[in-house]
């Protein structure tokens, strides 16, 4: 089954007078949110107490929880020794999404830095593949590690390139974030077509299930020359790019993926908008 979810807890949780996340799993539930992505975005520093409890409260309100890596990871670092960190942020951010009683945890491939693209595509494949090694070891073989396509021209993630990480091990699954590709590729999600010949591509070269239980990203997002410039909302009318024919394919072709909203401040608001809307098709 399809699930809508957040990153993170909206302005209108704040706004009620909410503090803490572990109120944000009756929050969510109340309002028909099926997942809620918890970001260490600058870190794992989260207790395995603290991470438990959460991990129970929100089973009990039968929302679930996924897990964004630290954003510094970078599987094209020339240098060893920063690479082992970045085996290390995808390992405790599997710790914590194992106490949280989740299996899927978003990773951020590489950044390009000065070597030429196709150098850059070589070290991080090598690295993904030592990683996978290294969660082999650790026990961590159900946990699903979701590379995502990324909005900056600087950073690897295009969709090819995560096509080709992800082909490599069961384990691996794509995160395709929309709003990163329509900035990317200056605005190129604008007709449905395009998505669909995105969905396509993806079929052509990953496995079904991969494709039809992968991990989504969503939301408009502000681009310039060199790609994403800032998450917005689903009330901008400029940049898009538009959720409704994504959620027409998504039907059509009987995917289940976790749709997982970034929008700026409503991503609460604006994932639910999406559920109402895929729900309204059938």
């Amino acid at each position: 089954m399809i699930k809508f979810g957040v990153a993170g807890n909206s302005t209108s949780f704040y706004d009620e007078g909410h503090q803490t996340t572990m109120e944000a799993a009756k929050w969510c539930a109340d309002r028909g949110i099926d997942v809620f992505e918890y970001s260490f975005g600058r870190g794992v520093t989260m207790n395995e107490t603290t991470a438990k409890a959460l991990g129970k409260v929100f089973h009990e309100n039968g929302v679930e929880l996924t897990v964004h890596a630290p954003y510094f990871i970078n599987f094209s670092n020339p240098d060893p020794a920063m690479i082992e960190k970045s085996i290390g942020y995808v390992l405790s951010s599997c710790k914590k999404a194992s106490d949280f009683g989740g299996d899927r945890v978003v990773v951020h491939p590489a950044t390009q830095g000065k070597m030429t693209r196709s150098e850059a595509e070589a070290v991080m494949i090598e690295n993904v593949k030592k990683l996978h090694d290294v969660l082999m070891e650790k026990g961590y073989s159900d946990m699903k590690i979701c590379f995502e396509t990324m909005g900056k021209t600087a950073q690897m993630g295009t969709v090819d390139e995560i096509i080709k990480i992800v082909s490599l091990f069961d384990q691996y699954y794509p995160c395709i974030d929309f709003g990163h590709i329509n900035a990317r590729e200056q605005g190129i999600l604008n007709k449905a077509e395009n998505y669909n010949t995105l969905i396509q591509k993806m079929l052509d070269f990953l496995p079904e299930t991969k494709v039809f239980n992968m991990h989504v990203h969503f939301s408009k997002i502000q681009f310039g020359a060199k790609g994403e410039i800032k998450h917005l909302t689903f009330r901008d009318d400029i940049y898009g790019p538009d959720y409704r024919p994504l959620m027409e394919i998504f039907h059509k072709y009987g995917m289940s993926p976790y749709v997982v909203c970034e929008s700026d401040g409503t991503q609460a608001e604006d994932s639910m908008e999406m559920k109402k809307y895929f729900y309204s098709l059938s």
